[in-house]
């Protein structure tokens, strides 16, 4: 199972999903342009000591990360997902594509997405932190797959 960021906005969000890489034993793959240097302090604040943990691949534009990403579905969690995250069932191979935090993802990556998911909330509320959700949806595909261990550890 694999973390991809379309396009991130927000330092801070790619910094907590190095976090979350590194602490479940996944790669985490960024597909630019970013909407900050990458270099950003803030980031690399977020990621702390984690990035020697975390294996993250940059990939300068779409056609890159198409490319590159590996064999597997592509299943991109969206607000405007056709399966609620509870009914979805997630396979080793996933790559779980979030998209940018200011604009979602276009339309061809969501015509490229071989599945999409949305993490129902509240109507009242707009949307989850992008972090947040990849950590959720990591979490549960991890789980689903026997991607953990009883102790929270992650299997290879």
């Amino acid at each position: 199972m694999r973390l991809a960021l379309f396009q991130p906005a927000i330092p801070q969000n790619v910094g907590a999903c190095i976090r979350l890489g590194a602490c479940f034993g996944v790669e985490l793959h960024v597909i630019e342009p970013t909407g900050f240097r990458f270099d950003d302090r803030a980031m690399k604040r977020a990621a702390l000591d984690y990035g020697p943990l975390g294996h993250m691949t940059r990939h300068a534009g779409w056609d890159d990360f198409q490319r590159d990403r590996g064999p597997g579905r592509l299943v991109l969690f969206t607000t405007k997902g056709a399966t609620p995250l509870g009914d979805f069932r997630f396979e080793g191979g996933d790559t779980l594509l979030f998209g940018s935090e200011t604009t979602g993802a276009p339309d061809f990556v969501h015509a490229a997405a071989d599945a999409r998911v949305v993490i129902p909330i509240r109507r009242e509320a707009r949307s989850l932190n992008l972090s947040v959700s990849a950590g959720i949806a990591l979490w549960e595909g991890l789980r689903q797959t026997a991607g953990l261990t009883s102790s929270g550890e992650s299997r290879p």
